[in-house]
């Protein structure tokens, strides 16, 4: 299963509406027939993290900010 960006709204098979813009995971047989109807950017198989542009380069993305990790005021 792999994240995609979609580039235009989609209907699953389940009949669940996805809005352009919005992350899906999908098997890769799913991401070919989305790939080749346009529905998200052909080489787009990945997620850039949060605000990322799309296209699965998450070479720019440090990963999740804010929290240094565990700490303790004990020695």
């Amino acid at each position: 299963m792999v994240y995609v960006r979609l580039e235009q709204d989609w209907t699953d098979g389940q009949g669940t509406t996805h809005h352009a813009g919005s992350s899906v995971d999908v098997d890769a047989a799913t991401l070919a027939d989305l790939e080749a109807r346009g529905i998200v950017a052909a080489g787009g198989g990945g997620w850039d993290g949060p605000g990322g542009g799309g296209g699965g380069d998450d070479k720019d993305w440090a990963g999740p900010t804010g929290w240094a990790g565990p700490t303790s005021t004990q020695p």
